[in-house]
């Protein structure tokens, strides 16, 4: 809160970036064909507990897998202005990710898999075929990404 002259006044945060929700979404929905390609089903997305999500959830053989998307761009070098995608999975996010996936399990269980907490970055680059898009260069499926 910040007060101004005895009054109380509610700090508004700004609406999100139209083009980082727009990334963010084809962001996700890389990593489901990513996923899908490499053997899991996936079994749902934006799974919400309060105000904690969940991106994606997902299973194979022996897995329950939480699944946190963090996309970036680079530019056209190739360089990331705000470092690696997952740099920004903090404590906080972590404490999130862990609640939600303890609220899905307790609503849905677990089908007797072990869950499990991966990250999978998304990187965009500047197309060079199309001026003004962006198109994926490499996606990074961290595994068990918040450890034992």
């Amino acid at each position: 809160m910040l007060f101004k002259k005895n009054k109380q006044i509610k700090k508004i945060s700004p609406l999100p970036d139209e083009k980082a929700v727009t990334i963010g979404r084809v962001g996700e929905d890389a990593a489901v064909e990513f996923l899908r390609k490499a053997g899991y089903t996936v079994i749902g997305r934006n799974f919400r507990a309060g105000k904690n999500e969940l991106d994606i959830i997902a299973e194979d053989r022996k897995y329950l897998v939480f699944v946190e998307v963090k996309s970036r761009t680079c530019n056209a070098n190739g360089d990331l202005t705000y470092g690696n995608p997952s740099s920004s999975v903090t404590y906080s996010k972590k404490q999130r990710t862990l609640a939600a996936a303890g609220e899905y399990m307790r609503q849905k269980g677990t089908k007797g898999k072990q869950p499990r907490i991966d990250v999978i970055e998304v990187f965009f680059a500047p197309s060079p075929k199309l001026s003004n898009t962006k198109e994926i260069v490499k996606i990074n499926h961290i595994i068990n990404a918040f450890g034992a």
